[in-house]
């Protein structure tokens, strides 16, 4: 079965990610992910002040603002898909994951096992 892991890093008051994941940290869990057989894609994403958020008001229209969530101590700093035999598995490979250290969090989710 395929899990979202989304990768979610902490703000500190400034709204600057903290945590001390480091390149080496990540090069290893990537390494080891891949060589396990489970890894199906995943991606980091660029900082998170260029992200933009679009809603729908009442009225139908497009409303854009600059940014991700707002009031929110987390921002999504990536994610990889996984194919495990189940969530138990899915969850040990979340907690293997750098982003899950220091404050950060890793939300697992199953992908929808259906086209629609």
């Amino acid at each position: 079965m395929k899990y979202l892991m989304l990768i979610n890093a902490s703000l500190n008051a400034e709204g600057e990610a903290v945590g001390g994941c480091t390149p080496e940290g990540w090069q290893l869990f990537y390494k080891e992910i891949q060589e396990a057989g489970v890894y199906c894609y995943g991606s980091p994403l660029a900082d998170f002040t260029t992200a933009t958020t679009v809603r729908v008001d009442d009225r139908g229209e497009r409303v854009v603002t600059d940014g991700p969530f707002a009031e929110t101590r987390e921002v999504l700093g990536g994610y990889f898909v996984v194919d495990v035999p189940d969530l138990d598995v899915a969850l040990d490979w979340a907690a293997r994951c750098p982003g899950s250290q220091d404050g950060g969090s890793i939300v697992v989710r199953p992908l929808a096992d259906y086209v629609g």
